[in-house]
């Protein structure tokens, strides 16, 4: 059965926003490479392990890549908690236009994560910064995401 997570962050200028609506199911024993088979069909991510997500479709691809950096920070939980597999799957991702950055959709699935699966905080969030009219973010303990710096 699908739930919704609603991120919120209000501020002067009005704040950042995001509906995540998903589901997640376990995979057999069999499952691996592709989890196709007992997935279903269309597009599905490796995220960790027999850990995958299956975007929605048409999915803006900065979109898609903070949905699976979201996720992949309760991989490590979720793979000893689902040891045969699990699949996430992202029936809708929504979001007001003038209230959205794609770093948004990784709160969102955080949020939704632990919401579902009872987990623990790991510092994802997003601050306003009055001083330069703008959003920051935080990863938590991760490095920053998407970084090409060695």
């Amino acid at each position: 059965m699908s739930t919704t997570f609603k991120y919120r962050l209000q501020n002067p200028p009005g704040g950042l926003a995001a509906d995540l609506t998903a589901e997640h199911r376990a995979l057999g024993a069999g499952a691996g490479a592709g989890a196709g088979a007992d997935a279903g069909e269309g597009f599905q991510l490796q995220i960790y392990r027999k850990v995958w997500l299956a975007p929605p479709r048409g999915i803006n691809w900065r979109d898609a890549a903070w949905l699976s950096f979201g996720l992949s920070v309760h991989s490590s939980d979720l793979s000893s908690a689902h040891p045969d597999g699990l699949l996430i799957e992202v029936a809708a991702l929504t979001f007001p236009l003038a209230h959205f950055r794609s770093e948004v959709a990784a709160l969102a699935m955080d949020g939704w994560v632990r919401k579902e699966f009872d987990l623990p905080d790991r510092g994802l969030l997003a601050v306003f910064d009055s001083g330069s009219d703008g959003y920051r973010f935080h990863w938590g303990e991760n490095s920053a995401p998407f970084s090409d710096e060695f």
